[in-house]
């Protein structure tokens, strides 16, 4: 049950984060407020632009404006797993020789994940079990990650030699797949003015503590939503399977697979998140719109005919949006 003080101290961290942010972030208010939806949820993002849009200054900032530990791991071909989730070293102790674990960088709060289609298959399996379970496995031992947890993950979408596409595993392991765009006019204008004046862009100070996050975290899963929004949420999610009584004629026809139960999981958490945002006592259908595509465009897949005609994705879940109605 949410108390009138768990929501005004839930209001009052998420007010000092987005003006933590801002100081350091010119515009991108969507993509910080997934970001923040994400963090809300305990869900990973990957942030999907071109290089120079500000996806790393947005990660840094959010880490800065949280006091928690932040670590960037930059994906190359030649990273390894042990690279990502550290190794057992052999250690002299008095004498005796052992083998004793080196945590890796993975052991942060927030990670970023620079470029992570650069790195091969094998390599970027090591985040599977980080991201999903929040434990490490090396050779025999499991280790705890910290809490809160949250990988934010760069990939670039238009330099594609010497990239390995993330398989669907792993992209499903994603809460939200969020495109960063160029900024407007009036943004950019600002961004050189912050960039090349003065000291240049400094990081926030730490505005909201950890406590503060899994407090929010807690009061996230509280929000109501009701019972034939949850339905809804259900048939959005099925109407992307094309073997589904509820698929529009175009799913049919361009998808090979519909987006799996995780991606219901994930609408109907970050629609109470955004509702917690807005400030809004329930979850409404406006809320579930602003992170339907987020939580779905990365979990289905186009058929061969759908990518050689070249069907866009998100033009197919705003059909899906279109033609389903709630009940």
């Amino acid at each position: 049950m949410i108390t009138e003080y768990d929501l005004d101290r839930t209001y009052s961290t998420l007010e000092r984060l987005r003006g933590a942010i801002g100081t350091a972030v010119v515009g991108q208010g969507a993509v910080v407020e997934a970001a923040l939806v994400a963090l809300l949820c305990g869900g990973n993002v990957l942030l999907e632009g071109v290089p120079g849009l500000g996806k790393t200054l947005l990660v840094r900032a959010l880490a800065s404006s949280l006091g928690l530990r932040f670590s960037r791991i930059q994906f190359t071909p030649d990273l390894m797993p042990a690279d990502i989730v550290g190794t057992n070293v052999l250690s002299d102790d008095g004498g005796r020789r052992q083998f004793t674990y080196s945590p890796g960088p993975i052991f942060a709060n927030i990670v970023l994940a620079d470029e992570v289609n650069r790195a091969t298959p094998k390599t970027q399996s090591a985040l599977l079990e980080a991201m999903e379970e929040r434990t490490v496995t090396v050779g025999k031992a499991t280790y705890l990650l910290g809490t809160p947890f949250l990988v934010l993950a760069t990939q670039n979408p238009i330099e594609m030699e010497g990239t390995y596409p993330l398989p669907e595993a792993q992209l499903d392991r994603f809460f939200f797949k969020v495109p960063v765009g160029y900024p407007s006019l009036e943004d950019l204008v600002a961004i050189t003015e912050r960039n090349t004046e003065g000291g240049g862009v400094a990081l926030p100070e730490p505005v909201a503590s950890a406590d503060d996050i899994l407090s929010a975290q807690a009061v996230v899963r509280e929000v109501p939503i009701a019972q034939p929004l949850r339905q809804y949420v259900a048939r959005l999610v099925l109407a992307t399977h094309p073997d589904s009584g509820h698929a529009p004629k175009d799913v049919q026809s361009f998808v090979e697979y519909g987006a799996s139960p995780r991606a219901a999981i994930a609408t109907i958490l970050g629609a109470k998140a955004h509702a917690l945002l807005a400030e809004e006592p329930n979850v409404r259908r406006a809320d579930i719109e602003a992170v339907f595509p987020l939580a779905l465009v990365h979990r289905v897949i186009l058929s061969f005919r759908g990518e050689a005609e070249g069907i866009g994705v998100p033009a197919l879940l705003r059909r899906v949006w279109e033609e389903t109605s709630v009940l």
